[in-house]
């Protein structure tokens, strides 16, 4: 239908039953309003570019766009095309340039999720470092990745080192160095800014060893602790035991008929199975937790997760030690149990295959394994056991200077 479009026009239009309805102007060639079923009145326009394709466009919607304004957009539209103008083909071109800076800048949130995907998910600490890459950039995650350099790089290390967290900044020193290295080698980045990045501090090994007067001070006050707090430091003193291995124990990690715990490799530190005797005060700190909840896990807090409060838990058990206490790490109740075992002549790779240490030389073989994970297990039963009846028993008088255990790494 072609009419000369008028707003009396549009207003005696009803609007049709089904389907929909055109009306051609025969002011403006090529305009056209569409009038739909449901009563909605679109602005069309149809005009062929010179030298190439009829393109149509929708100009908008009667009476938010007037008859007055339909027809000079038409106009415009008209104009342009006799021209060789396609606005059509111009905006195709404008979103594929639009596409194509997006794809060149690359966010840092976007290269550190690839990171973590690609490799951080195949760590056993891949979450934790992943966590702290994410604080670690967090100004810089919506940023093109392009954008970093080593000055950015090495203040984020010097920040944190700041803090006086310097063992923690060279920890963010080596995860930022590792993430970079994996942009620059699958092209993100020109170059491999995080190589040359500095330490906030020079590590050394501590030599702090807990005399036996000293762990039970320590034993003594986790009476003085709530329950939970209280059992996971009296289970980490009596098994030697990482305090992550210990705090996220499930019950089918427990056997009560074997009196021992088993990890999988994925839950220990070297990655490798292991064994773990349960003296019988060891025996009796797990079954106090038997019944308390429906949790799989002996030490939690909400039931969901595992126990994870070690800081604070910390705070609270050095309240209770004497103030002249020296400065200590619950690694170091770990080396207190092996000084004290070998001090009393007990084989080093004995003690070691009780702390689970990674063993030196060539990756075992599948046999290997499974041996090295029982291996010794009655000697290492009889050295807990030994352990437990020196930290439980009557307490000595005094104390004397011992020198660190050295076998194996921790």
């Amino acid at each position: 239908m072609k009419k000369t479009i008028s707003d009396p026009l549009l207003r005696s239009i009803k609007a049709p039953e089904g389907g929909r309805l055109e009306i051609s102007d025969d002011v403006r060639p090529g305009l056209r309003i569409r009038i739909s079923s449901a009563g909605r009145r679109v602005w069309m326009f149809e005009k062929r570019i010179k030298g190439g394709v009829k393109r149509k466009h929708t100009l908008g919607t009667y009476p938010e766009l007037s008859i007055k304004a339909a027809r000079a957009l038409a106009l415009e539209l008209e104009l342009e095309a006799t021209r060789g103008i396609d606005r059509i083909a111009e905006a195709e071109k404008e979103a594929e340039r639009q596409a194509q800076a997006e794809l060149s800048a690359t966010s840092v949130q976007r290269v550190l999720e690839a990171f973590d995907a690609l490799h951080l998910a195949n760590l056993r600490t891949g979450k934790e470092v992943r966590q702290s890459l994410s604080v670690a950039l967090a100004p810089y995650l919506g940023h093109d990745i392009a954008s970093l350099n080593r000055k950015t790089l090495q203040g984020i290390v010097d920040a944190k080192a700041a803090t006086g967290a310097k063992v923690q900044a060279n920890r963010v020193k080596a995860y930022l160095s590792k993430f970079t290295k994996f942009a620059w080698q699958r092209g993100y980045i020109e170059n491999h800014i995080g190589v040359g990045l500095e330490k906030a501090c020079k590590e050394v090994s501590r030599d702090r060893v807990l005399t036996v007067a000293e762990v039970h001070e320590v034993w003594d006050a986790t009476f003085k602790l709530s329950d939970i707090a209280g059992a996971i430091v009296r289970l980490l003193i009596l098994t030697a035991q990482r305090k992550n291995e210990i705090a996220r124990l499930t019950w089918d990690e427990v056997s009560a008929d074997q009196s021992w715990i088993e990890l999988r490799g994925r839950r220990t530190k070297n990655g490798k199975a292991h064994i773990t005797h349960l003296s019988g005060p060891a025996m009796k700190e797990i079954e106090a937790r038997r019944g308390i909840s429906d949790s799989p896990f002996l030490f939690t807090t909400t039931g969901t997760a595992p126990f994870s409060g070690f800081s604070s838990l910390k705070r609270q058990l050095n309240e209770h030690l004497r103030d002249d206490f020296e400065h200590w790490t619950f690694h170091d109740l770990r080396t207190a149990f092996a000084t004290e075992m070998a001090s009393r002549g007990e084989l080093e790779a004995v003690v070691d295959r009780i702390l689970n240490h990674a063993a030196s030389g060539s990756a075992p073989s599948a046999v290997a394994r499974v041996y090295n994970r029982s291996q010794h297990l009655p000697e290492r039963k009889r050295i807990l056991d030994s352990w437990a009846a020196v930290v439980t028993g009557p307490r000595p008088v005094g104390s004397t200077k011992v020198i660190p255990f050295k076998a194996g790494a921790a």
